[in-house]
């Protein structure tokens, strides 16, 4: 089994290219849905979230509105640390379940784990390799303002508070270019999972 961190910047098209490494035959773990998960109505993330950030960040259903609490974090570190104190630990145990589920099914498997702030939270060492997704801030922006509803002002702020892709670069084994044509971004995707398949087989031959 090889396990491989996919991550890059803010709106990079991070979901697209896994829908791709899926076709190719790899197993997709989206970090993004499982923090989703772990903060439903009565799981005991959410009722702690609830605790520190008050019943304003919820919508009426009771789910917790993810913009109102992302405003939050976006200026106030101190709660920024105490939300991810959290809800870290528990999509650390999720995280875990999945690579042990996929595990008995597949012990040669290439699971490919979708972390957003995989290098910013320093977590690159608990990954075999790293692929970053790279697009243009031109394009990062637009979709935050089609995809998140962001107005032009609130998506290049968030996109100046982000790491900069410079930096993100030299923890790297591979890096997709997520702009131009589909097909010349697929033909890069295959070319990677060829080479994570050939790492997964060498580091099999290892023990």
């Amino acid at each position: 089994m090889l396990i491989v961190g996919l991550t890059g910047g803010i709106a990079s098209g991070k979901t697209t290219i896994a829908d791709m490494f899926k076709k190719e035959g790899a197993y997709i773990i989206d970090i993004d849905m499982i923090s989703r998960e772990v903060v439903k109505p009565g799981k005991p993330a959410w009722g702690e979230v609830v605790h520190i950030f008050g019943k304003e960040v919820l919508n009426e259903d009771q789910t917790l509105n993810r913009k109102k609490v992302g405003d939050i974090v976006f200026s106030d570190a101190e709660k920024r640390k105490k939300l991810e104190d959290i809800i870290h630990p528990e999509i650390a145990k999720e995280r875990l379940i999945k690579i042990n589920e996929i595990a008995k099914k597949n012990d040669r498997a290439i699971v490919i784990i979708d972390v957003p702030l995989l290098i910013e939270t320093n977590k690159q060492d608990t990954v075999d390799k790293v692929v970053l997704v790279y697009t243009s801030p031109q394009g990062q922006v637009e979709r935050m303002v089609k995809r998140d509803g962001f107005s032009l002002e609130e998506a290049n702020n968030r996109l100046a508070a982000q790491m900069p892709i410079e930096k993100k670069k030299k923890f790297a084994h591979f890096i997709i270019t997520n702009d131009g044509p589909c097909e010349k971004i697929q033909k890069e995707v295959k070319k990677i999972f060829r080479e994570l398949k050939k790492e997964e087989a060498q580091k099999r031959k290892k023990f």
